[in-house]
């Protein structure tokens, strides 16, 4: 706000990984013609008989909602005009934007069959995992591009964009940031911000999970980070403010736990913001894109995700400093921005990344310790 693919990056440990407001009515999914799928049942392009039936389909239903999805957020803002400018008969309305991943699946189940209900989801792995009977399975056209380890086998949940956990800082106010203890020391005092509550936004999650790493623990069991973040809290030095581009411009947060490709955007208005991916043991996720089973417009909700796999979104996200999900199949077939490629930073020693089993374990572990940690 990450030359090998993080896929790639991870090797075979990565293998293991995997309120709304205003006025409402009843959605009204436009009246399907004679012999026409039904696209909230359709589980591929074959459903709709072809791609371009599918884009026909969402035109007709002339609008997506989307939650959730920050314009400075990996690219985001440049992805969601590109679709409005290739399909300008399906209207994008944008809802808080800056909700985490828990308040996406809240907003579907508020206005549950009312046309302001989200039709795409994207979310953090911990709350993905628990949310899966909100979804509807569907799989992309380049589905067999996508890693099977970062990927629900029916398509529930799809991992599309990653990076690692880092930490953001201002260099003019603080020292060199070389391990994760210097955070204890007096000068970080008020200083250190998560980016979200850990146990509602896939960001804080993971500062968490990098935290555990980074002291001395291991993914079966998120404790240690989250014994760090009480030191961190007891000692003074824990920001409970939530953290936004605005709040970084101003100096408000000037030490932040956020992924890499979100924290390298300050950089454009302060040159002194340092970006640390510790370089001995990293902690790398994936975002997972989802269709809402009860969306208003579920064509269109559809044709969003064959466009979000697309080669033209994914080098979207890789301008954006993330590491688009189908980086490997895309440098085999050159069809991948290499310059953008080449910029990456280099990848930790080691990486690692949860398990559905260790994601939905940590995720139990910070609903029944963390507001005690940091109270």
């Amino acid at each position: 706000m990450i030359r090998r693919s993080l896929f790639t990056g991870l090797g075979l440990v990565a293998a293991s990984a995997l309120a709304l407001t205003g006025c409402a009515s009843p959605a009204a999914a436009p009246a399907a013609a004679e012999g026409a799928v039904d696209a909230a049942t359709a589980t591929s392009v074959e459903d709709f008989g072809s791609f371009e039936a599918l884009e026909e389909a969402a035109k007709a239903e002339g609008a997506l909602n989307v939650i959730a999805l920050p314009r400075d957020w990996a690219n985001y803002g440049e992805i969601l005009d590109l679709f409005a400018s290739k399909y300008p008969e399906i209207a994008i309305n944008e809802q808080s934007p800056d909700v985490s991943s828990a308040e996406e699946i809240e907003a579907a189940e508020t206005n549950k069959g009312l046309d302001i209900a989200p039709d795409v989801f994207d979310l953090g792995l911990a709350v993905a995992l628990q949310s899966t009977d909100h979804f509807a399975p569907y799989q992309v056209q380049t589905w067999d591009e996508i890693p099977d380890a970062l990927k629900e086998p029916t398509g529930l949940f799809v991992g599309d964009y990653g990076g690692y956990m880092s930490v953001g800082y201002d260099s003019s106010k603080f020292p060199e940031i070389t391990a994760l203890d210097d955070l204890l020391a007096p000068e970080f005092k008020g200083s250190v911000a998560l980016n979200g509550d850990p146990t509602q936004a896939g960001a804080a999650f993971a500062g968490v999970g990098l935290a555990t790493l980074q002291s001395g623990g291991d993914l079966d069991d998120f404790q240690p980070g989250i014994d760090f973040f009480e030191k961190l809290n007891d000692a003074g030095n824990f920001l409970k403010l939530d953290v936004t581009p605005a709040t970084i411009a101003s100096g408000e947060t000037p030490v932040v736990f956020d992924w890499d490709y979100l924290n390298a955007v300050h950089t454009a208005d302060n040159e002194n913001w340092e970006v640390v991916v510790f370089d001995d043991l990293g902690y790398a996720g994936y975002y997972n894109q989802a269709i809402n089973k009860d969306a208003p417009h579920p064509a269109a909700a559809r044709l969003w995700q064959e466009f979000l796999y697309s080669d033209e979104a994914q080098n979207l996200w890789l301008k954006g400093g993330a590491r688009p999900v189908r980086m490997d199949a895309m440098t085999e077939a050159g069809t991948i921005d290499a310059d953008l490629a080449a910029a990456l930073p280099a990848t930790p020693a080691e990486t690692l990344v949860p398990t559905e089993e260790q994601s939905t374990a940590a995720g139990e572990l910070l609903g029944a310790e963390w507001a005690a940690a940091v109270k």
